[in-house]
């Protein structure tokens, strides 16, 4: 059973587990498990997508209950006045705040994306950051004489495909569990000594309009008990 964070007769907002396709996807097709058919089945309708989140993500996510819903809401995200909010546990002692306006090219995939165009610009991309808390253990990790982490809290406000783990990558700074854009001995050392073999990313609020009684809607919610377990080691200020 999904965890719904929100649900009337127009939307549904619920919880993704972490390594839970959203939907079907030519990337991952021996997949069998997908978060909008559980939630199709527990709620008895169709949804309709109308963001994304990446597999390995956790955290709040939004679908519509009608197709003229979902225009209504993708507008919303076009526009750039949904808020989102994540938390992240990344490689080392990050900046107390930062603004990360790094482009992004698209990055297509050879399955998924055989008929996209393949020559388009960089996109602009834009991330608000703020460290939250610091961990450091006394174990070696890679050439380090000691393990340092951060948690903190990304504000991503433009939605480009896996801008948070690109962007936290250009900072040198990767979100812990990243395959694709993160530090190979640090993900091991996340496994080794703080027994956290997921990524370190959850999105844990967002807010919107709703689109018919144009009320602002806030839904948040809990961390998954191993990335909470991970959370209560960091000094958190």
């Amino acid at each position: 059973m999904l965890t719904i964070l929100f649900q009337d007769a127009d939307l549904v907002v619920v919880h993704k587990p972490a390594n839970m396709l959203v939907h079907k996807s030519m990337i991952d097709r021996h997949e069998t498990v997908f978060l909008m058919k559980i939630l199709r089945d527990q709620i008895g309708q169709y949804v309709y997508p109308v963001h994304r989140l990446d597999k390995p993500t956790s955290g709040v996510i939004l679908f519509a209950l009608s197709s003229d819903i979902a225009r209504a809401l993708a507008q919303q995200f076009e526009a750039h006045t949904i808020s989102k909010e994540y938390h992240a546990v990344v490689r080392g002692f990050a900046p107390e705040h930062a603004t990360i306006d790094y482009a992004l090219k698209e990055k297509l995939d050879p399955i998924a994306d055989k008929k996209a165009k393949k020559d388009k610009e960089a996109q602009e991309a834009l991330t608000e950051m703020k460290k939250l808390g610091e961990l450091s253990l006394p174990i070696p990790v890679g050439i380090y004489p000691g393990a340092r982490f951060s948690l903190v809290k990304l504000m991503p406000k433009t939605g480009r495909k896996h801008q948070l783990r690109r962007h936290m990558a250009h900072i040198r700074h990767p979100i812990i569990g990243d395959t694709t854009h993160g530090d190979g001995k640090q993900n091991r050392f996340a496994r080794d000594h703080l027994a956290f073999s997921k990524l370190a990313l959850c999105a844990t609020k967002l807010h919107f309009l709703h689109p018919v009684t144009q009320k602002p809607i806030t839904c948040e919610t809990s961390f998954e008990d191993d990335f909470q377990a991970l959370i209560k080691r960091f000094d958190v200020s």
